[in-house]
């Protein structure tokens, strides 16, 4: 039983698409027709069933991913924004509330729909401003579509994020620049730069299998990387986690509770959830991946396709998995009340060791990674596990 309240946040997985993107491994599938009234009624009815597990948590943040939940009919969503926000005894005050959106499917009238459900902040997927590379990632929109997208969100949100891909073969320094320089002018407050990565059982996966896909070497990666996070900086940018920048005080509270180990509910098909039972003990789940198996099990024995019973060691490997992918580093005391058990224990010589070449800095009651060793970060989590 908890004895206190439990911040806890809620994720809505909305698994349709026009298009699957070919570098994309989401839970996301292509329909002619999307079942908007009884994908809404089946979310609320797993929320409902999961209603006992609330007590004694306060709402956070909401985020609705996807997919592309900007295709979801806004009444529907925010039948699911409503019945979230009162299905939870308290919630935090300004609560955010982001939906992700796709510069095909938002316009004027579906930012303000958006705004009218409930959502106070998108974030628009981009992914790049030029229309070569953009017919390369297999997106429905030309660069002229997602600037325009931005400017009709910016017109209904005060807090708009943008995506960017950055690594398509091809792309130099200077492309990159000019796309993060045309963000910017249009005041966007929080960018997300994520490197083209090659997925199994994509399509480029695929290609890459067949040594048909031409791929960015490793130096270009860093260049852009590092090209990156220097305009942004410039502009008053913080590179606050591997993949995010924003804006003083305009960090994705989100992410950032995910990042820091927070307990979520996940709702929705292959929506994942986490929520803790006390010190070193939590139980994640992810639900039925098909839309139609999770319509028609919502309410029945296969609506999750798996759960797992996390003890102290695994809530201490994601803690430091996530933690140590910001720029503020794990909180070792708030990870030790989570765990139940000392982070340092059985791990002195590595830390010792990471410290001593300079790949992590010990402050006391927290470890990070310094910034210009983000690039090798992977490594470095994976020798702490």
């Amino acid at each position: 039983m908890l004895r206190s309240l439990s911040d806890t946040s809620v994720y809505v997985h909305f698994p349709y698409c026009a298009r699957k993107c070919p570098y994309c491994d989401f839970a996301s599938y292509r329909v002619e027709q999307i079942p908007h009234e009884a994908y809404a009624d089946a979310v609320l009815r797993e929320l409902e069933l999961r209603a006992p597990s609330l007590d004694g948590r306060r709402l956070s943040s909401v985020f609705f991913g996807g997919g592309t939940p900007s295709l979801w009919s806004a009444p529907q969503l925010g039948r699911v924004v409503s019945a979230i926000r009162a299905a939870f005894p308290e919630q935090v005050d300004e609560l955010e509330i982001s939906a992700e959106c796709n510069p095909a499917s938002l316009d004027d009238e579906v930012a303000a729909g958006l705004r009218e459900a409930g959502v106070n902040r998108v974030s628009v997927g981009v992914q790049s401003l030029n229309d070569e590379r953009l017919a390369y990632l297999g997106r429905l929109h030309d660069a002229q579509g997602a600037l325009a997208s931005l400017r009709a969100a910016r017109a209904h949100f005060d807090r708009v994020s943008g995506d960017l891909i950055f690594g398509s073969p091809g792309q130099n320094v200077d492309d990159v620049r000019r796309e993060v320089d045309a963000l910017l002018e249009l005041g966007l407050d929080h960018l997300s730069a994520y490197a083209l990565t090659i997925e199994p059982g994509t399509r480029f996966g695929e290609l890459f299998r067949l040594g048909k896909l031409e791929v960015s070497p490793d130096e270009t990666y860093a260049a852009l990387f590092a090209a990156i996070e220097v305009r942004l900086e410039q502009a008053g940018f913080r590179h606050y986690e591997v993949s995010n920048y924003a804006r003083p005080g305009q960090e994705s509270r989100h992410n950032q509770h995910y990042w820091r180990g927070g307990a979520y509910l996940g709702l929705g098909a292959a929506a994942v959830g986490c929520l803790e039972s006390g010190p070193g003990s939590a139980r994640r789940w992810r639900n039925q991946p098909l839309p139609e198996r999770y319509l028609a099990e919502v309410a029945g024995p296969e609506r999750e396709e798996s759960e797992e019973h996390l003890g102290p060691e695994e809530i201490l490997e994601e803690a430091l998995m996530l933690g140590l992918r910001t720029a503020d580093g794990v909180d070792l005391e708030a990870a030790q009340r989570r765990a139940g058990v000392d982070p340092r224990a059985g791990r002195e010589a590595r830390i010792a060791r990471h410290v001593a070449t300079g790949s992590l800095l010990d402050e006391g009651g927290r470890l990070r990674v310094p910034r210009e060793r983000w690039i090798v970060l992977d490594g470095i989590v994976a020798d702490l596990f």
